[in-house]
Protein backbone atom coordinates (compact mmCIF):
# COMPACT_ATOMS: atom_id res chain seq x y z
CA UNK A 1 0.00 0.00 0.00
CA UNK A 2 1.20 3.24 -1.14
CA UNK A 3 1.61 5.98 1.38
CA UNK A 4 3.39 8.56 -0.58
CA UNK A 5 1.11 11.76 -1.64
CA UNK A 6 -0.17 11.62 -4.90
CA UNK A 7 1.37 14.29 -7.23
CA UNK A 8 -0.20 17.69 -7.07
CA UNK A 9 -0.94 19.23 -10.59
CA UNK A 10 0.63 22.85 -10.54
CA UNK A 11 -1.72 25.75 -10.33
CA UNK A 12 -1.37 27.90 -13.73
CA UNK A 13 -1.31 32.00 -14.01
CA UNK A 14 -4.70 32.18 -15.61
CA UNK A 15 -6.08 29.75 -13.52
CA UNK A 16 -4.99 31.74 -10.48
CA UNK A 17 -6.25 35.00 -12.01
CA UNK A 18 -9.92 33.04 -13.35
CA UNK A 19 -10.19 31.72 -9.12
CA UNK A 20 -9.94 35.53 -8.08
CA UNK A 21 -13.28 36.58 -6.94
CA UNK A 22 -13.93 40.24 -8.22
CA UNK A 23 -16.56 41.83 -6.63
CA UNK A 24 -18.89 44.07 -8.38
CA UNK A 25 -22.61 45.62 -8.17
CA UNK A 26 -25.69 44.46 -10.10
CA UNK A 27 -28.55 46.37 -10.98
CA UNK A 28 -29.89 46.62 -7.24
CA UNK A 29 -26.32 47.83 -5.60
CA UNK A 30 -25.73 44.39 -4.22
CA UNK A 31 -22.21 42.76 -3.82
CA UNK A 32 -22.17 39.38 -6.23
CA UNK A 33 -19.44 36.87 -6.92
CA UNK A 34 -18.04 36.99 -9.89
CA UNK A 35 -19.09 33.67 -10.77
CA UNK A 36 -22.82 35.28 -10.87
CA UNK A 37 -24.22 32.56 -8.27
CA UNK A 38 -25.66 34.74 -5.09
CA UNK A 39 -24.01 37.18 -3.21
CA UNK A 40 -19.53 37.32 -3.27
CA UNK A 41 -19.35 35.64 0.22
CA UNK A 42 -15.76 36.65 0.38
CA UNK A 43 -16.99 40.15 0.66
CA UNK A 44 -19.76 40.10 3.32
CA UNK A 45 -18.01 37.31 5.84
CA UNK A 46 -17.06 39.59 7.79
CA UNK A 47 -19.85 42.52 8.25
CA UNK A 48 -21.10 39.77 10.52
CA UNK A 49 -20.15 39.24 14.14
CA UNK A 50 -19.23 36.07 15.99
CA UNK A 51 -22.04 36.52 18.08
CA UNK A 52 -24.67 36.13 14.79
CA UNK A 53 -22.75 33.54 13.50
CA UNK A 54 -23.22 31.70 16.92
CA UNK A 55 -26.87 32.66 17.17
CA UNK A 56 -27.48 31.03 13.48
CA UNK A 57 -25.80 28.06 14.09
CA UNK A 58 -28.14 27.30 17.47
CA UNK A 59 -30.65 28.09 15.47
CA UNK A 60 -29.86 25.85 12.44
CA UNK A 61 -28.96 22.74 15.26
CA UNK A 62 -32.89 23.39 16.54
CA UNK A 63 -34.18 22.91 12.96
CA UNK A 64 -32.10 20.37 11.58
CA UNK A 65 -29.87 17.85 14.48
CA UNK A 66 -33.34 16.54 16.37
CA UNK A 67 -34.97 15.72 12.73
CA UNK A 68 -31.59 14.56 11.17
CA UNK A 69 -31.38 12.06 14.13
CA UNK A 70 -34.91 10.46 13.94
CA UNK A 71 -34.67 10.40 10.62
CA UNK A 72 -30.89 8.00 10.29
CA UNK A 73 -32.64 6.36 12.90
CA UNK A 74 -35.46 5.22 11.21
CA UNK A 75 -33.15 3.56 8.12
CA UNK A 76 -31.02 1.88 10.58
CA UNK A 77 -34.20 0.18 12.17
CA UNK A 78 -36.28 0.11 8.62
CA UNK A 79 -33.11 -1.83 7.15
CA UNK A 80 -32.64 -4.13 10.27
CA UNK A 81 -36.27 -4.81 11.46
CA UNK A 82 -36.64 -7.24 9.24
CA UNK A 83 -34.35 -9.63 12.23
CA UNK A 84 -37.31 -8.70 14.63
CA UNK A 85 -40.08 -9.10 12.72
CA UNK A 86 -38.83 -13.34 11.55
CA UNK A 87 -39.43 -13.93 15.47
CA UNK A 88 -42.96 -13.08 14.99
CA UNK A 89 -43.58 -15.08 11.90
CA UNK A 90 -42.29 -13.43 8.77
CA UNK A 91 -39.64 -16.11 8.00
CA UNK A 92 -42.74 -18.72 8.00
CA UNK A 93 -45.26 -16.99 6.22
CA UNK A 94 -42.80 -15.50 3.21
CA UNK A 95 -40.52 -18.10 2.89
CA UNK A 96 -37.72 -15.40 3.75
CA UNK A 97 -34.09 -16.21 3.03
CA UNK A 98 -30.77 -13.80 2.22
CA UNK A 99 -33.15 -11.02 2.87
CA UNK A 100 -29.86 -8.83 4.34
CA UNK A 101 -27.93 -9.63 0.95
CA UNK A 102 -30.33 -8.14 -1.48
CA UNK A 103 -30.83 -5.33 0.39
CA UNK A 104 -26.78 -4.22 0.40
CA UNK A 105 -26.93 -5.19 -3.29
CA UNK A 106 -29.91 -2.51 -4.31
CA UNK A 107 -28.37 -0.23 -1.96
CA UNK A 108 -24.78 -0.52 -3.92
CA UNK A 109 -26.18 -0.30 -7.44
CA UNK A 110 -28.24 3.08 -6.53
CA UNK A 111 -26.16 4.64 -4.73
CA UNK A 112 -23.63 6.60 -7.51
CA UNK A 113 -27.49 7.41 -9.10
CA UNK A 114 -28.92 8.78 -6.23
CA UNK A 115 -25.83 11.10 -5.16
CA UNK A 116 -25.90 12.49 -8.56
CA UNK A 117 -29.52 13.49 -8.24
CA UNK A 118 -29.06 15.04 -5.07
CA UNK A 119 -26.56 17.28 -6.98
CA UNK A 120 -28.62 17.88 -10.10
CA UNK A 121 -31.78 18.52 -8.02
CA UNK A 122 -32.25 20.09 -4.53
CA UNK A 123 -31.35 18.07 -2.01
CA UNK A 124 -33.41 18.75 0.36
CA UNK A 125 -36.53 17.70 -2.28
CA UNK A 126 -34.85 14.55 -3.28
CA UNK A 127 -34.00 13.24 0.33
CA UNK A 128 -37.17 13.95 1.52
CA UNK A 129 -38.97 12.19 -1.80
CA UNK A 130 -36.78 9.11 -1.58
CA UNK A 131 -37.65 8.69 2.62
CA UNK A 132 -41.77 8.39 1.67
CA UNK A 133 -40.93 6.10 -1.64
CA UNK A 134 -39.01 3.58 1.12
CA UNK A 135 -41.71 4.23 4.02
CA UNK A 136 -43.82 3.23 1.22
CA UNK A 137 -41.90 -0.03 0.59
CA UNK A 138 -42.00 -0.59 4.66
CA UNK A 139 -45.33 -0.37 4.63
CA UNK A 140 -46.04 -2.50 1.43
CA UNK A 141 -44.34 -5.54 3.47
CA UNK A 142 -46.97 -5.52 6.18
CA UNK A 143 -49.07 -6.98 2.82
CA UNK A 144 -46.23 -9.50 1.68
CA UNK A 145 -47.94 -13.01 0.84
CA UNK A 146 -44.52 -14.67 -0.40
CA UNK A 147 -40.80 -14.59 -0.56
CA UNK A 148 -41.11 -12.98 -4.22
CA UNK A 149 -42.70 -10.10 -2.76
CA UNK A 150 -40.53 -9.56 0.07
CA UNK A 151 -37.98 -9.61 -2.10
CA UNK A 152 -38.88 -6.77 -4.58
CA UNK A 153 -39.65 -4.39 -1.70
CA UNK A 154 -36.89 -5.09 -0.30
CA UNK A 155 -35.10 -4.06 -3.41
CA UNK A 156 -37.04 -1.19 -3.55
CA UNK A 157 -36.21 -0.12 -0.44
CA UNK A 158 -32.42 -0.64 -0.72
CA UNK A 159 -32.42 1.84 -3.61
CA UNK A 160 -34.28 4.51 -1.97
CA UNK A 161 -32.33 4.01 1.46
CA UNK A 162 -28.82 4.34 0.18
CA UNK A 163 -29.31 8.39 -0.28
CA UNK A 164 -29.60 9.19 3.38
CA UNK A 165 -26.24 8.69 5.33
CA UNK A 166 -24.14 10.14 2.03
CA UNK A 167 -27.04 13.07 1.72
CA UNK A 168 -26.73 14.12 5.32
CA UNK A 169 -23.12 14.34 5.67
CA UNK A 170 -23.57 16.01 2.28
CA UNK A 171 -25.67 18.68 3.97
CA UNK A 172 -23.46 19.12 7.33
CA UNK A 173 -20.95 20.07 4.83
CA UNK A 174 -22.88 23.02 3.73
CA UNK A 175 -24.13 24.26 6.85
CA UNK A 176 -21.03 23.68 9.47
CA UNK A 177 -17.76 24.33 9.30
CA UNK A 178 -14.92 21.87 9.30
CA UNK A 179 -14.22 21.74 12.79
CA UNK A 180 -18.12 20.80 13.69
CA UNK A 181 -18.05 18.33 10.72
CA UNK A 182 -17.37 15.80 13.49
CA UNK A 183 -20.09 16.50 15.82
CA UNK A 184 -22.63 17.39 14.41
CA UNK A 185 -22.51 13.60 12.27
CA UNK A 186 -21.79 11.89 15.06
CA UNK A 187 -24.91 13.10 16.42
CA UNK A 188 -26.97 11.83 13.72
CA UNK A 189 -24.81 9.24 13.73
CA UNK A 190 -25.25 8.47 17.35
CA UNK A 191 -29.18 7.33 16.65
CA UNK A 192 -28.09 4.42 14.86
CA UNK A 193 -27.59 3.05 18.82
CA UNK A 194 -29.84 5.29 20.46
CA UNK A 195 -33.49 5.36 18.20
CA UNK A 196 -32.28 1.65 17.74
CA UNK A 197 -32.70 1.06 21.68
CA UNK A 198 -36.43 3.08 21.51
CA UNK A 199 -37.42 1.34 18.04
CA UNK A 200 -36.40 -2.25 19.28
CA UNK A 201 -38.73 -1.89 22.66
CA UNK A 202 -41.63 -0.07 20.93
CA UNK A 203 -41.41 -3.14 18.07
CA UNK A 204 -40.97 -5.88 20.77
CA UNK A 205 -44.16 -4.13 22.40
CA UNK A 206 -46.25 -4.75 19.57
CA UNK A 207 -45.19 -7.88 18.95
CA UNK A 208 -45.83 -9.36 22.18
CA UNK A 209 -48.91 -7.21 22.40
CA UNK A 210 -50.55 -8.93 19.11
CA UNK A 211 -49.03 -12.13 19.29
CA UNK A 212 -51.26 -15.35 19.50
CA UNK A 213 -54.28 -12.67 18.89
CA UNK A 214 -56.80 -12.63 16.21
CA UNK A 215 -56.36 -10.84 13.14
CA UNK A 216 -52.69 -9.95 11.44
CA UNK A 217 -50.13 -11.64 12.51
CA UNK A 218 -47.66 -9.13 14.55
CA UNK A 219 -44.67 -9.29 11.90
CA UNK A 220 -47.65 -7.11 9.83
CA UNK A 221 -48.44 -4.57 12.60
CA UNK A 222 -44.61 -3.84 12.76
CA UNK A 223 -44.23 -3.18 8.96
CA UNK A 224 -47.65 -0.73 9.31
CA UNK A 225 -45.91 1.23 12.58
CA UNK A 226 -42.66 1.79 10.77
CA UNK A 227 -44.09 2.43 7.53
CA UNK A 228 -45.98 5.44 8.77
CA UNK A 229 -43.56 6.36 10.89
CA UNK A 230 -41.00 6.51 7.64
CA UNK A 231 -43.84 7.83 5.33
CA UNK A 232 -44.21 11.29 8.26
CA UNK A 233 -41.24 11.78 8.98
CA UNK A 234 -40.07 12.12 5.12
CA UNK A 235 -42.99 14.54 4.48
CA UNK A 236 -41.72 16.89 7.69
CA UNK A 237 -38.70 16.70 5.69
CA UNK A 238 -39.97 18.29 2.97
CA UNK A 239 -40.82 21.58 4.70
CA UNK A 240 -37.47 21.84 6.78
CA UNK A 241 -34.79 19.88 5.47
CA UNK A 242 -32.14 21.39 2.95
CA UNK A 243 -29.23 23.35 2.26
CA UNK A 244 -28.71 26.50 3.15
CA UNK A 245 -29.94 28.27 0.00
CA UNK A 246 -33.00 25.62 -0.13
CA UNK A 247 -35.15 25.94 3.26
CA UNK A 248 -37.54 28.39 4.23
CA UNK A 249 -37.16 28.83 7.78
CA UNK A 250 -34.25 31.48 7.47
CA UNK A 251 -34.28 34.91 6.31
CA UNK A 252 -32.82 35.69 3.18
CA UNK A 253 -29.74 37.53 5.35
CA UNK A 254 -29.26 34.14 7.31
CA UNK A 255 -28.94 32.05 4.14
CA UNK A 256 -26.42 34.56 3.29
CA UNK A 257 -24.72 34.65 6.85
CA UNK A 258 -24.95 30.84 6.68
CA UNK A 259 -23.32 30.43 3.52
CA UNK A 260 -20.50 32.68 4.36
CA UNK A 261 -19.91 31.06 7.93
CA UNK A 262 -18.72 28.15 6.04
CA UNK A 263 -16.96 29.60 3.58
CA UNK A 264 -13.17 28.58 5.04
CA UNK A 265 -13.99 25.52 4.39
CA UNK A 266 -12.71 26.13 0.90
CA UNK A 267 -14.90 23.24 -0.76
CA UNK A 268 -17.50 24.89 -2.68
CA UNK A 269 -20.88 26.53 -2.40
CA UNK A 270 -23.85 24.95 -1.50
CA UNK A 271 -25.98 25.44 -5.09
CA UNK A 272 -28.12 22.59 -6.16
CA UNK A 273 -29.44 21.50 -9.22
CA UNK A 274 -25.96 21.70 -11.58
CA UNK A 275 -26.27 20.07 -14.01
CA UNK A 276 -22.83 20.05 -15.47
CA UNK A 277 -20.19 17.01 -14.69
CA UNK A 278 -16.69 17.37 -14.51
CA UNK A 279 -15.41 14.40 -15.81
CA UNK A 280 -11.45 15.15 -14.97
CA UNK A 281 -12.18 14.57 -11.25
CA UNK A 282 -12.74 10.95 -12.32
CA UNK A 283 -8.84 10.77 -13.16
CA UNK A 284 -8.17 12.86 -9.87
CA UNK A 285 -10.53 10.55 -7.72
CA UNK A 286 -8.08 7.32 -9.46
CA UNK A 287 -4.93 8.80 -8.51
CA UNK A 288 -5.68 10.00 -5.50
CA UNK A 289 -4.57 7.53 -2.39
CA UNK A 290 -7.19 9.01 -0.31
CA UNK A 291 -10.19 8.39 -2.26
CA UNK A 292 -9.25 4.37 -2.04
CA UNK A 293 -8.35 4.82 1.49
CA UNK A 294 -12.25 6.20 2.04
CA UNK A 295 -13.45 3.22 0.32
CA UNK A 296 -11.38 0.54 1.24
CA UNK A 297 -11.80 1.51 4.91
CA UNK A 298 -15.60 1.52 4.72
CA UNK A 299 -15.39 -1.99 3.18
CA UNK A 300 -13.23 -2.88 6.44
CA UNK A 301 -15.00 -1.56 8.96
CA UNK A 302 -18.40 -3.17 7.60
CA UNK A 303 -17.42 -6.38 7.80
CA UNK A 304 -17.76 -6.85 11.56
CA UNK A 305 -21.13 -4.57 11.11
CA UNK A 306 -22.62 -6.30 8.56
CA UNK A 307 -21.91 -9.81 11.22
CA UNK A 308 -23.18 -7.88 14.00
CA UNK A 309 -26.15 -6.81 12.38
CA UNK A 310 -26.95 -10.22 11.52
CA UNK A 311 -25.90 -12.09 14.00
CA UNK A 312 -25.80 -10.56 17.08
CA UNK A 313 -28.67 -12.35 18.95
CA UNK A 314 -27.62 -15.37 17.53
CA UNK A 315 -24.17 -15.38 18.58
CA UNK A 316 -25.81 -14.13 21.92
CA UNK A 317 -27.98 -17.69 22.38
CA UNK A 318 -24.53 -19.61 21.59
CA UNK A 319 -22.96 -17.77 24.35
CA UNK A 320 -25.88 -19.17 26.65
CA UNK A 321 -28.28 -16.39 27.04
CA UNK A 322 -32.07 -16.81 26.13
CA UNK A 323 -34.30 -15.06 23.29
CA UNK A 324 -34.99 -12.55 25.78
CA UNK A 325 -32.19 -12.09 26.80
CA UNK A 326 -30.01 -11.58 23.65
CA UNK A 327 -32.72 -8.74 23.09
CA UNK A 328 -32.04 -7.28 26.51
CA UNK A 329 -28.59 -7.69 26.91
CA UNK A 330 -28.07 -5.56 23.43
CA UNK A 331 -29.42 -2.34 25.49
CA UNK A 332 -26.21 -1.74 27.63
CA UNK A 333 -23.91 -1.87 24.48
CA UNK A 334 -26.28 0.59 22.36
CA UNK A 335 -26.20 2.78 25.31
CA UNK A 336 -22.19 2.83 25.71
CA UNK A 337 -21.86 3.54 21.63
CA UNK A 338 -23.95 6.62 22.15
CA UNK A 339 -22.20 7.99 24.78
CA UNK A 340 -18.35 7.66 22.96
CA UNK A 341 -20.07 9.08 19.73
CA UNK A 342 -21.22 12.18 21.79
CA UNK A 343 -17.44 12.24 23.44
CA UNK A 344 -15.83 11.81 20.51
CA UNK A 345 -18.08 14.50 19.23
CA UNK A 346 -17.27 16.75 21.73
CA UNK A 347 -13.38 16.11 22.10
CA UNK A 348 -13.10 16.81 18.24
CA UNK A 349 -15.19 20.04 18.30
CA UNK A 350 -13.08 21.29 20.84
CA UNK A 351 -9.50 20.12 19.38
CA UNK A 352 -8.44 19.83 15.85
CA UNK A 353 -6.69 17.08 13.84
CA UNK A 354 -8.01 14.34 15.87
CA UNK A 355 -10.64 11.90 13.78
CA UNK A 356 -7.80 9.56 12.66
CA UNK A 357 -6.42 9.31 16.03
CA UNK A 358 -9.42 8.12 17.01
CA UNK A 359 -10.68 6.06 14.39
CA UNK A 360 -7.05 4.32 15.25
CA UNK A 361 -8.09 3.74 18.62
CA UNK A 362 -11.43 2.76 17.96
CA UNK A 363 -10.04 -0.61 16.09
CA UNK A 364 -8.04 -1.88 19.17
CA UNK A 365 -10.97 -3.17 21.46
CA UNK A 366 -12.84 -4.28 19.17
CA UNK A 367 -10.35 -6.42 17.44
CA UNK A 368 -9.43 -7.60 20.72
CA UNK A 369 -13.39 -8.75 21.76
CA UNK A 370 -13.55 -10.56 18.52
CA UNK A 371 -10.57 -12.31 19.33
CA UNK A 372 -11.64 -12.92 22.45
CA UNK A 373 -15.07 -14.30 20.76
CA UNK A 374 -12.75 -16.77 18.64
CA UNK A 375 -10.59 -18.03 21.47
CA UNK A 376 -12.94 -18.46 23.92
CA UNK A 377 -15.38 -21.94 23.98
CA UNK A 378 -18.88 -21.45 24.68
CA UNK A 379 -19.41 -22.61 27.82
CA UNK A 380 -22.23 -21.13 29.89
CA UNK A 381 -20.60 -21.09 32.61
CA UNK A 382 -18.36 -18.17 30.88
CA UNK A 383 -21.29 -16.49 28.82
CA UNK A 384 -20.57 -13.31 30.57
CA UNK A 385 -16.84 -13.49 29.86
CA UNK A 386 -17.97 -14.02 26.19
CA UNK A 387 -20.51 -11.22 26.35
CA UNK A 388 -17.76 -8.81 27.44
CA UNK A 389 -15.84 -9.80 23.93
CA UNK A 390 -18.65 -8.73 22.40
CA UNK A 391 -19.54 -5.30 24.51
CA UNK A 392 -16.31 -4.17 23.83
CA UNK A 393 -16.69 -4.37 20.28
CA UNK A 394 -18.77 -0.99 20.44
CA UNK A 395 -16.20 1.57 19.16
CA UNK A 396 -15.51 0.06 15.27
CA UNK A 397 -18.71 1.55 14.42
CA UNK A 398 -16.78 4.79 14.78
CA UNK A 399 -13.50 3.96 13.00
CA UNK A 400 -15.99 3.85 9.75
CA UNK A 401 -18.74 6.88 10.70
CA UNK A 402 -15.62 9.21 11.58
CA UNK A 403 -13.93 8.58 7.93
CA UNK A 404 -17.35 9.91 6.36
CA UNK A 405 -16.97 12.97 7.91
CA UNK A 406 -13.31 13.30 6.10
CA UNK A 407 -15.37 13.55 2.90
CA UNK A 408 -17.04 16.52 3.21
CA UNK A 409 -13.92 18.37 5.08
CA UNK A 410 -11.34 17.04 2.51
CA UNK A 411 -12.89 16.37 -0.66
CA UNK A 412 -13.49 20.06 -2.36
CA UNK A 413 -14.79 20.22 -6.05
CA UNK A 414 -18.66 18.86 -6.31
CA UNK A 415 -18.25 16.55 -8.63
CA UNK A 416 -15.12 14.92 -6.81
CA UNK A 417 -17.11 15.04 -3.73
CA UNK A 418 -19.93 13.21 -5.20
CA UNK A 419 -17.48 10.35 -6.70
CA UNK A 420 -16.01 10.04 -3.36
CA UNK A 421 -19.06 9.57 -1.81
CA UNK A 422 -20.20 6.97 -4.06
CA UNK A 423 -17.19 4.92 -3.52
CA UNK A 424 -17.22 5.10 -0.02
CA UNK A 425 -20.83 4.04 0.26
CA UNK A 426 -20.33 1.07 -2.50
CA UNK A 427 -17.40 -0.36 0.18
CA UNK A 428 -20.08 0.51 2.94
CA UNK A 429 -22.29 -1.78 0.82
CA UNK A 430 -19.73 -4.73 -0.09
CA UNK A 431 -18.39 -4.79 3.36
CA UNK A 432 -21.84 -5.71 4.96
CA UNK A 433 -22.55 -8.30 2.55
CA UNK A 434 -19.75 -10.10 2.95
CA UNK A 435 -19.86 -9.68 7.20
CA UNK A 436 -23.28 -11.05 6.33
CA UNK A 437 -21.86 -14.22 4.33
CA UNK A 438 -18.63 -14.76 6.97
CA UNK A 439 -21.14 -16.19 9.67
CA UNK A 440 -22.08 -19.56 8.40
CA UNK A 441 -24.59 -22.46 9.64
CA UNK A 442 -21.80 -25.26 9.56
CA UNK A 443 -19.71 -23.13 11.31
CA UNK A 444 -22.08 -22.71 14.49
CA UNK A 445 -21.90 -22.68 17.69
CA UNK A 446 -18.08 -20.95 17.68
CA UNK A 447 -18.35 -19.13 14.35
CA UNK A 448 -14.78 -18.88 14.32
CA UNK A 449 -14.11 -18.07 10.69
CA UNK A 450 -16.59 -15.08 11.39
CA UNK A 451 -14.61 -13.98 14.13
CA UNK A 452 -11.19 -14.62 12.41
CA UNK A 453 -12.70 -12.57 9.43
CA UNK A 454 -13.24 -9.77 11.91
CA UNK A 455 -10.27 -9.98 12.84
CA UNK A 456 -8.04 -9.80 10.02
CA UNK A 457 -10.44 -7.04 8.77
CA UNK A 458 -9.47 -4.65 12.18
CA UNK A 459 -6.02 -5.38 11.62
CA UNK A 460 -5.62 -4.16 8.14
CA UNK A 461 -7.47 -1.27 8.64
CA UNK A 462 -5.22 -0.25 11.48
CA UNK A 463 -2.29 -0.24 8.55
CA UNK A 464 -4.31 1.76 6.29
CA UNK A 465 -5.59 4.50 8.94
CA UNK A 466 -1.85 4.68 9.81
CA UNK A 467 -1.56 5.31 5.92
CA UNK A 468 -4.34 7.42 5.20
CA UNK A 469 -2.60 9.59 8.03
CA UNK A 470 0.60 9.97 7.04
CA UNK A 471 -0.20 10.91 3.05
CA UNK A 472 -2.88 13.78 4.90
CA UNK A 473 0.71 15.38 6.88
CA UNK A 474 2.86 15.25 4.10
CA UNK A 475 0.36 16.93 1.91
CA UNK A 476 -0.13 19.49 4.60
CA UNK A 477 3.99 19.83 5.56
CA UNK A 478 4.46 20.05 1.45
CA UNK A 479 1.69 22.53 1.21
CA UNK A 480 3.06 24.92 4.01
CA UNK A 481 6.93 24.70 2.70
CA UNK A 482 6.27 26.19 -0.81
CA UNK A 483 4.05 28.70 0.88
CA UNK A 484 6.12 29.91 3.04
CA UNK A 485 8.97 29.85 0.62
CA UNK A 486 6.64 32.18 -1.66
CA UNK A 487 6.48 34.76 1.55
CA UNK A 488 2.48 33.89 1.85
CA UNK A 489 1.29 34.55 5.38
CA UNK A 490 -1.52 32.48 6.93
CA UNK A 491 -4.08 35.41 6.21
CA UNK A 492 -3.14 35.18 2.68
CA UNK A 493 -3.51 31.52 2.53
CA UNK A 494 -6.79 31.46 4.35
CA UNK A 495 -8.39 34.12 1.39
CA UNK A 496 -6.93 32.49 -1.48
CA UNK A 497 -8.26 29.12 -0.24
CA UNK A 498 -11.74 30.56 -0.01
CA UNK A 499 -11.57 32.12 -3.05
CA UNK A 500 -10.13 28.82 -4.88
CA UNK A 501 -13.02 27.05 -2.97
CA UNK A 502 -15.69 28.97 -3.96
CA UNK A 503 -14.88 28.65 -7.90
CA UNK A 504 -15.61 24.85 -6.83
CA UNK A 505 -11.96 23.90 -7.30
CA UNK A 506 -11.06 20.63 -5.87
CA UNK A 507 -8.71 19.84 -3.19
CA UNK A 508 -5.60 19.09 -5.96
CA UNK A 509 -6.26 22.25 -7.87
CA UNK A 510 -6.51 24.63 -4.58
CA UNK A 511 -3.26 24.56 -3.37
CA UNK A 512 -3.88 26.61 -0.14
CA UNK A 513 -6.30 24.28 0.55
CA UNK A 514 -5.09 22.03 4.13
CA UNK A 515 -6.65 18.78 4.91
CA UNK A 516 -8.31 18.14 8.41
CA UNK A 517 -6.65 15.00 10.27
Amino acid sequence: MAISAAPEPEVTRDEKQKASVEMHMDDGDNLKRADGEGPDLLAVEDQYTKEEYHKLKRKVDKWLLPLMWVCHGIQMVDKTSIAMQAVFGLRKDTGLVGQQTVFYMAYMVFEFPSTVIMQRFKMGMSLSLYMIIWGVCVLGIGFCQNFTQLLVLRLLQGAFECSISPGFLLLVGTWYTRREHTSRSLIFGSSNAGFGVIAKLVIYGIGVATQNKTGLQPWRYISFFLGGLTILAGTICLFVLGTPAEVRWLTEEEKTMARARVIGNNTGHDTTAIKSFKYKHIYECLRDPCFWFSGINAFLGSVPNGGVTTMSSILMTTFGFTNLQAILIEIPRSVTSVVYFLIVGLVTSKKADLRLYFMLFSCFPSLAGFLGMSLLPNDPAIKWQKWACFYITVPFVLTTFLAWTLIPSNVAGRTKRTLTSSFTFVGYCVGNMAGSQIYMEKDAPRYIPGTVGCVVAHAIQIVLVIAWRLVLVRRNRTRRQKMQLDGISEEERVRRAKQFGEQDYTDFENPYFLYTL
